[in-house]
């Protein structure tokens, strides 16, 4: 078998392996690309240059989106909470309440 040269991701996967990686299990979430720019005489040879846009790709990353669409994806649907996850949560939040004065211990 061949190796691949080449691996291609759609948008939906991802916005589905980062909100894997970043243990998101709820909202609706897609990718976004922050652009920048800048300019420079660019050609063939020094004798035909023209004036050039760079464009690079300076950040890739999540955001939130009201609605699921071709860049996007529902977190609770494509990474789901375990039980796991949840009891977790609940024991950080119980923690902050002890580190914060608003919850008692139990006796």
């Amino acid at each position: 078998m061949a190796e691949a040269n080449l691996i291609n991701y759609s948008f939906k996967e991802l916005a589905t392996l980062m909100v894997k990686d970043r243990d998101i299990h709820e909202g609706v979430w897609g990718v976004y690309v922050r652009f920048g720019i800048s300019a420079a005489n660019a050609g063939p040879s020094g004798n035909d240059l023209k004036p050039t846009a760079l464009v690079p790709i300076v950040e890739l990353g999540l955001q939130k989106f009201d609605e699921v669409n071709n860049l996007s994806i529902d977190a609770a649907v494509e990474n789901p909470a375990t039980t796991k996850t949840t009891k977790a949560k609940e024991n950080v939040a119980a923690v902050a309440g002890l580190a914060l004065g608003k919850a008692k211990r139990k006796p």
